[in-house]
């Protein structure tokens, strides 16, 4: 029973994506009507899920922190592409949208999925142990990064409003980029250990032993429908886009309420995967998930909007309001208290959770 149960989930998450694509190129650039969007949606969900599979299969093939990095980078990759396309359509209206879903995906992840791992992995076992090393750098990259490209075009003066000059965002594009990139060096070469999981004792967990190893064609397969997986998921969220604009604007909530729903649709697979570890006390490895999809959404997006800004029409508001700075800075000063000790009981894990409902109450009613 047991095998071919096994059997159909396999077939499921193969099958999934390619329905996926299948479905994307028959929708594509067409005005989808109630009933197609319902499908769509369903498709997609599958395709998010899927998603996680085939990335958590990689994930194990290549350990940690390499497996957290798969992830982290796919998830981002969805995001680029939604900002981009989405702001390519939108006009004017889109101009905050690079701003709204970078900084929603800050909330989200620093937030909302470490606080809710915190909370499962203390409550479930007693404790939620972590490298504070590793976790600190993390930290510290993400608070930089967030500052560098969301809070000093408020400050700026080159340009009229929230905005960067040319010569501004380049420079705020290629320090993402440096810093990124020296971040993924420090974690998956020079100081990997830091970013490892670690027993109760302090001790550095180098091998997972929840499941044996896939073989490299295993993983070459599920990376691939991986990919395929992740096309499926921008491309459907792009065909509902429109649907999900339309009921944001009938409801009465403000446009910026759009790119927390893209932030928390592209970050469902981050979300899953980072509570699974929670569960298994390896803590280390959702705040890995958690920060370096926060990293990545900055170091990642930000030049990829700035090179895009090229030869988009309309402005790039990249600037966060008075209420989204103080919420940032609060979530700066909260982590860094609860990364600090290298353990956390359910009450830090409480505390980021209601930071996360504040930031969404503030989201729907400014």
């Amino acid at each position: 029973m047991i095998v071919p149960l096994r059997s159909l989930v396999t077939r499921w998450t193969a099958v999934v994506p390619v329905v996926a694509v299948v479905l994307l190129v028959l929708t594509w650039g067409r005005d989808l009507p109630g009933a197609m969007v319902a499908l769509v949606t369903v498709v997609l969900a599958g395709a998010v899920l899927a998603a996680v599979h085939h990335a958590e299969v990689v994930a194990h093939r290549v350990g940690e922190p390499f497996g957290s990095l798969v992830l982290a980078v796919a998830v981002t990759i969805i995001e680029v592409a939604l900002i981009v396309t989405l702001m390519a359509d939108g006009g004017a209206k889109s101009s905050t949208l690079a701003r709204d879903t970078v900084f929603a995906a800050v909330m989200i992840t620093c937030n909302g999925i470490v606080g809710v791992c915190l909370l499962v992995a203390s409550l479930r076992h007693g404790l939620a142990v972590f490298n504070a090393e590793g976790t600190g750098a993390a930290l510290a990259t993400v608070a930089t990064l967030a500052t560098l490209s969301l809070v000093f075009p408020t400050f700026t003066t080159s340009k009229p409003g929230p905005e960067f000059s040319t010569a501004q965002l380049t420079f705020a594009a290629l320090a993402s980029l440096v810093l990124y990139g020296l971040f993924v060096t420090t974690q998956t070469v020079r100081h990997r250990d830091y970013f490892l999981p670690v027993t109760r004792q302090g001790q550095v967990i180098d091998v997972d032993d929840h499941a044996d190893a896939p073989s490299a064609r295993a993983a070459r397969i599920n990376l691939a429908l991986l990919a395929l997986a992740l096309v499926g998921v921008v491309g459907l969220a792009k065909g509902v886009s429109p649907t999900i604009e339309s009921g944001v604007e009938a409801a009465g909530m403000p446009q910026s309420v759009v790119g927390v729903i893209i932030a928390l649709l592209v970050l469902l697979p981050e979300t899953i995967a980072a509570l699974r570890s929670a569960r298994r006390d390896r803590v280390q490895t959702s705040l890995n998930l958690a920060l370096g999809s926060a990293m990545a959404s900055i170091g990642l997006t930000i030049p990829a909007v700035a090179l895009a800004s090229v030869w988009l029409s309309g402005p790039l508001v990249l600037g966060l309001g008075p209420t989204h700075m103080v919420l940032l800075v609060l979530t700066v000063v909260v982590s860094s208290l609860t990364v600090v000790p290298g353990r956390a009981t359910p009450l830090q894990g409480g505390v980021h959770l209601v930071l996360f409902a504040a930031y969404l109450e503030l989201a729907v009613t400014p």
